[in-house]
């Protein structure tokens, strides 16, 4: 069993029926904005009245919602999604243990976790939509079919982000090693650091940047994507030996994308002003362009 705290909360007092009625809702939702009773008790092997108690259940712990009280039809909330991929990721033998939240980014929450042999790793719960319906639009370059729901957005972007990672890993790139993606949750390795943003010490910022202009080097030369949001707030910096990480990538963009070439001069400006800002390294937005696009030494 998944020792779990806060989420485990939850987890820990969910049933095998209790699931059986969240996937079948999850599975409604393919086709219907509030999922009718009638289709989850087809779905689940169960008597209606343990049915419409688990339905009760699940409302007061927050994972479902309910139309109305006089249309019962249920809809999924992030939370009951988070139950459902937690439980598939723990069946698969990927986690064993699930601890504090450990931030909230724009569209994504971060928790602790532990891997079979005791692996520290990091939970990204993606949560599409969360803030604000402008800000998805503007920095989710994907997400174009006006039919697809919150949830499948967030499962279209966890999928992305792994891929992507697992890409710019072997590649060589520095970013989080990525272990498995399930729904909208990505397992990636946890890097004991500071967001760059925080404005860390360094002691050497120049292969801090030079660590930041490789990898994005990396991703356009050798997968062949732009990151498209770069700037401090996805770097972060290990506290061991100084290298800076590239983090948050599911709203990269294929290079032939027409938006690609403005996106990438975009985010080597930010990366490269800021280290110029704050830290005195002077190096020209040209140069560095023209390294992360292919071209020689710095």
């Amino acid at each position: 069993m998944l020792q779990l705290v806060k989420l485990g909360t939850v987890y820990r007092q969910l049933t095998p029926l209790d699931f059986s009625i969240l996937s079948a809702v999850e599975r409604g939702m393919a086709n219907y904005e509030y999922v009718p009773l009638d289709y989850v008790e087809r779905l689940v092997n169960a008597p209606a009245t343990r049915v419409e108690r688990s339905l009760e259940k699940l409302r007061d712990l927050k994972l479902i919602k309910r139309w109305s009280e006089s249309y019962r039809g249920f809809r999924l909330t992030y939370l009951g999604l988070d139950m459902l991929a937690l439980r598939t990721l723990v069946k698969e033998g990927v986690l064993e243990a699930i601890g504090d939240k450990l931030g909230v980014g724009k569209e994504s929450e971060l928790y602790r976790a532990r891997a079979p042999g005791g692996l520290l790793v990091i939970v990204k719960l993606l949560r599409i939509g969360c803030r604000s319906f402008r800000s998805t639009k503007r920095t989710r370059s994907f997400v174009e079919n006006p039919q697809l729901n919150w949830y499948a957005q967030s499962k279209i972007a966890a999928e992305r982000e792994y891929k992507a990672l697992l890409e710019l890993f072997k590649a060589g790139g520095l970013v989080p090693r990525p272990y498995a993606w399930n729904r909208h949750a990505v397992v990636i390795s946890c890097i004991n650091g500071v967001e760059l943003y925080r404005r860390p010490k360094l002691n050497d910022p120049g292969r801090a940047l030079m660590d930041v202009l490789e990898t994005t080097r990396k991703a356009y030369v050798d997968v062949g994507i732009v990151h498209g949001d770069l700037s401090e707030y996805n770097v972060i910096v290990s506290v061991e030996n100084e290298r800076a990480y590239v983090i948050d990538w599911p709203q990269y963009v294929e290079k032939d994308h027409p938006s690609a070439p403005s996106l990438l001069k975009r985010d080597v400006e930010y990366i490269v002003r800021f280290f110029n800002k704050i830290y005195g390294v002077r190096l020209s937005v040209d140069r560095a362009f023209s390294y992360v696009t292919g071209g020689g030494k710095l």
